[in-house]
């Protein structure tokens, strides 16, 4: 069962989170690693590499270390997207499906549906839903709040709906 398709919340639910989140604390120098996509969603990684902005919510692209067609950044903190990445357990979890989790909601921006997260650091880890592969934003807590947020899945809403098409994701 897909609990996104049942639930009617959108970019004001996404909002509100994001407004009553932005103020936790953490160090901001987390570094991600690369996924390991299978053949089927690596290819569609690879698209959307091609595709992605050159600027997001006014950073410039500043891919990390090491580079590769799965990972992307944008600015200093970065905001790091991560493709293929796998199913984070609360898009499963009836209690997100319901409103009920304090630390996680569900929402769409322009078209691509998001499960976003609050980590214990402060940083905010969001991830599409309803595409045929999983792709991971993660915006630095000094970034983590209502402004940049929702300008940041704007910003890359255009690239996911080209270069991923809305299904079901991949689960290896």
């Amino acid at each position: 069962m897909n609990f996104f398709r049942h639930r009617p919340a959108g970019l004001p639910a996404l909002a509100l989170l994001i407004a009553v989140a932005g103020c936790s604390s953490s160090d901001d120098s987390a570094r991600m690693a690369v996924p390991t996509p299978d053949t089927k969603t690596a290819g569609l990684c690879r698209s959307l590499h091609r595709v992605l902005p050159k600027k997001l919510d006014g950073r410039s692209r500043n891919d990390p270390e090491p580079r590769s067609a799965y990972t992307a950044g944008w600015g200093s903190p970065a905001i790091i997207l991560r493709c293929g990445v796998t199913r984070p357990p609360k898009m499963v979890d009836p209690k997100v499906a319901e409103g009920n989790d304090p630390k996680a909601m569900t929402g769409g921006v322009n078209g691509v549906e998001w499960l976003m997260e609050i980590e214990g650091d402060g940083t905010y880890r969001l991830t599409t839903a309803n595409r045929e592969a999983y792709v991971e934003l993660v915006l630095p807590k000094k970034l983590a709040g209502q402004d940049h947020s929702a300008a940041v899945l704007t910003g890359i809403a255009a690239s996911v709906k080209k270069a991923i098409p809305e299904g079901i994701a991949s689960m290896t």
